[in-house]
Order: C-alpha cells, then structure tokens, then sequence
C-alpha cells in the first residue's frame, strides 16, 4: 500500500483532532449527569458512552460507504463497505493528502456524538436496550442519509453548496429535531410540572462543558481536513463565540432573575458552540461573535418557550443543540465571507439555500424521529415504569450507583 502524497502535519492534525472530538461524548456524559438526580447519574453516562459503542462499529461496517461513498442525491454507495478499499491512500474529493482511514475515523466521532446529543431530551426515564435499538436505527435512517446530502459526493444539497463547515445541520439540527419529536411521543418524568429539576452536581456540568470546548476545537477546525489558515480561522471562531454566546447567556439570566448563574453561563458556552459550527470556516472573527449574541439570545428564548409549554425536553437539547444549530446555519447564509458570499455581501442565493436546507433536513429529522419512537416505543416500551422511575435508572437498569456511600 502506497504513502505517496500524504502530508504528515494534515494527517497528524486530523488525527488528532479525531482524538478530541472523541472526547467529546464523555464531555456530554459529565454535562447531562451533573444536571440529573443522583440516581440517574451512572445510567445517562452509560448511554452517553453507548453511542461510541454502537455507532463506532455501524460507522465501519455500512455507515461510513453510505454517508461518504459516492453515490445518488440521497445516499452514498456500497463500495466502502465493511471499510473495503479504505486505506492510506487519500480519497481527493474530500482530503487531497491525508488517508482515507483519517478521514473516515474523524467523521466517525461525529456520527458518534450526534445521538449521545439526543439522549439529554428524555434523560431519567428510559429503558436501556430499547435506546439502544433507537440509536443503532436512527443512526442509520437519520444521521447518515443527512450527512451524505450536505458532505457526500453527490449528496443533492452539497451539490447545491449549502454551507455547513462542521454539522450545525448533520449534527446539531438533527439532534435538535429528534429531541423535540421525542416530547410527543415518550410520556413525561412523573416529577414533570413544567419546571426545571435543579442540577444534582453543578461543578460536573462544568467539567462536561470544558471538555466540550475543549473537544470542539478538533471538531471545527479539524473540519478543514487540513493544518492550515482555514483551520486557525475556525479555531479562532470557536472560541470566540463561545465565549460571547456564555457571556450573553449570563447577562440575560442576571436581567431576569437578579442573579448570573453557572449553569445558564455553561448552556450559553455550549450554544454557542453548536451555532457556530456551521459557520467556523466561513466567516471572520467579528462576525462570529455576532452569530455568538444571537445564539445566546436564540437559545434563552427557545429555553424559556420550551418550559412555558411545558414540554419534558429534559435538558434542553432542542433549546441549545436544535435551534443553535439552526441559529449558526442562518447566520452562515448571512455573514459569509470567506469562500462563500452571505446575505451581507449579496449573496441571496446563498442564503436561501440555507433556509432550504434547514427546512429539509428539520423536517426529515423530526418525521424519521418521530417514527421512531413510536414504533420502538410501542414493541418494546420505551420509557420505564414509576416504580423504576422513582428508585432511579441507576439501580433498575444497570444494578448500580454512583455514591454508594450516601
């Protein structure tokens, strides 16, 4: 097997930014299991970590030939199957000179995470072989055939150049949209009034935050496939929207209840992260900190609208993952500079592009979704019983708990 034009600096920075999205899902396991009850702390890691399981070896086996193979409009080939032909040497239409084993591990971590985003929605009251079943399925029926139409050789919306550097559609909307569609169909927590369960560890949701950060670096300006200017472009952007989206969370939560909050300060960080992950590589830095305030106050107002309707969201995936991402998408169609010409610059093609992608790969999330649940819920039952409920998942499902000593 031939080495012949791979660049060693590429190829090290996209392994290595593989590594730091991978780490990324254990960032999402102490975020959610600082925000639930101690005695559903171990359950919801363990199906944070589920999704690397599961989906790792889908990805190999069939996911990655489907999402990444060329093929029609709507999915990818077969000829990667089984990860057949996929080696060290570079495949051109998506890295010109790093391996294709890079490549497709690196894409691995996101079809890895986006379900792990998901489980948050119904956190504390659902039963563990019927997730993994959803995960393996929706997986399958959902992240893929969404990440060959906007990443995919010949996927219909990349030919059409929708742009989405790092998953604000393929990740975070699709996340977003299968949380909502989970409302409707998986019954509420018994202990649901509308209002929010205090966090049991607070300082665990800050870890789990700076590991998200920390991870999301590799996760955008990894995406440039490449250690280049692109790449410094999207790391920089990252960071600074991040920031500004935590700040503003902040000082929103200060107006209206009088005091800042940790929490609302680490939700702002995440939602802005996930909005500028479409956008890290097309736009400069003082526009990504502008998409950083709308995702601060995107994503409050989503919060608070989730909670007056009273839909068990249980961690807010919708609010900061669903209508981040769809915040960061719009934005991209409007302050695009770099490579693409926004709204802004004139480009009202662009932008309504992106409005069509939106509504395409919302809406097919969201009915995929919802067919989902339904279907597994009504074979197998997916949410626990009350009694199960009320001892916690950690000891009906799993036979375990996190402080013993308690």
């Amino acid at each position: 097997m031939s080495y012949a034009g791979i660049g060693a600096g590429d190829t090290s920075w996209v392994l290595m930014s593989a590594a730091l999205v991978l780490i990324m899902t254990p960032g999402v396991a102490f975020f959610y299991g600082g925000m639930v009850r101690q005695k559903n702390v171990l359950s919801i890691m363990m199906q944070s970590f589920s999704s690397i399981m599961v989906v790792g070896i889908l990805w190999a086996l069939i996911e990655y030939s489907l999402a990444f193979a060329p093929g029609n409009p709507i999915i990818g080939g077969l000829q990667w199957l089984g990860l057949r032909g996929v080696w060290f040497s570079p495949f051109s239409a998506y890295a010109p000179d790093i391996p294709q084993l890079a490549q497709m591990v690196f894409q691995a971590m996101f079809a890895v995470i986006t379900p792990a985003l998901i489980i948050g929605a119904f956190a504390e009251r659902v039963r563990y072989g019927p997730l993994l079943l959803f995960i393996a399925l929706w997986s399958l029926l959902v992240y893929v055939p969404v990440a060959h139409w906007v990443w995919g050789v010949g996927g219909w919306l990349h030919s059409m150049g929708m742009l989405d550097f790092a998953g604000g559609a393929v990740v975070h909307l699709t996340a977003g949209m299968a949380a909502l569609s989970s409302v409707f169909v998986l019954r509420p927590r018994h202990t649901f009034n509308g209002s929010v369960i205090e966090p049991e560890n607070v300082p665990l949701v800050v870890l789990g935050a700076a590991l998200l950060w920390f991870g999301w670096f590799g996760f955008n300006a990894g995406s440039a496939l490449a250690a280049n200017g692109l790449a410094a472009l999207a790391f920089v952007n990252t960071f600074l929207a991040a920031a500004v989206a935590g700040l503003t969370w902040t000082l929103v939560t200060w107006a209206v209840r009088g005091k800042s909050s940790v929490l609302g300060a680490m939700a702002g960080l995440i939602a802005g992260l996930a909005a500028i992950t479409p956008a890290a590589g097309f736009v400069d830095p003082m526009s990504s900190m502008a998409i950083g305030v709308g995702a601060g106050l995107v994503t409050y107002g989503a919060a608070l609208l989730r909670a007056r309707m009273k839909l068990d969201d249980s961690l807010d995936v919708w609010a900061v993952h669903g209508m981040g991402g769809m915040w960061g998408l719009v934005a991209a169609g409007i302050f695009a500079d770099v490579g693409a010409v926004g709204l802004l610059y004139g480009g009202v093609h662009q932008f309504l592009v992106q409005l069509l992608g939106i509504a395409a790969v919302g809406a097919y999330a969201f009915v995929v979704s919802l067919i989902l649940f339904k279907a597994i819920d009504s074979a197998f039952g997916f949410t626990v019983a009350r009694h199960e409920e009320a001892v916690g998942l950690d000891l009906s499902e799993h036979g375990e708990t996190a402080y013993p000593e308690l």
